[in-house]
């Protein structure tokens, strides 16, 4: 049900946040829906059982490592040297603050900023 990312463990991540948390909201759902519709239909309620842990990929521990993937996947950098391993935010892609071609600067006046208004004139001239 896992896939292997090598030296780093298994890989519960989804493709998307949404799909995940779409995929929590069904497991665990499936899940509660199966304990507490067991008073009314009874036995056949636990057929939602395997929904649930299929959606949660073998359980809830699993879908919260896989949310915690999917939401750092991209923004963690690992690193190994020398047998010692470091994890470190990695460099976004639009770091560099370069005017985009797409965007037109600003038109309109200049606000001044506090402080930075004509000194006041005392008298006449």
């Amino acid at each position: 049900m896992t896939t292997s990312t090598g030296a780093d463990g298994p890989d519960f991540a989804s493709a998307s946040l949404p799909r995940h948390l779409i995929r929590g909201l069904i497991g665990f759902g499936s899940l509660i829906a199966s304990v507490a519709l067991v008073p009314t239909t009874g036995p056949v309620s636990l057929l939602l059982l395997p929904v649930g842990v299929l959606a949660l990929r073998g359980c809830p521990m699993c879908w919260a490592i896989g949310l915690m993937q999917t939401v750092s996947r991209g923004r963690l950098q690992r690193s190994c040297e020398d047998g010692r391993c470091t994890l470190k935010v990695a460099d976004p892609a639009g770091a560099v603050h370069a005017p985009r071609p797409d965007r037109k600067p600003a038109a309109g006046p200049a606000v001044p900023t506090l402080g930075a208004a004509e000194p006041a004139r005392h008298g006449p001239g």
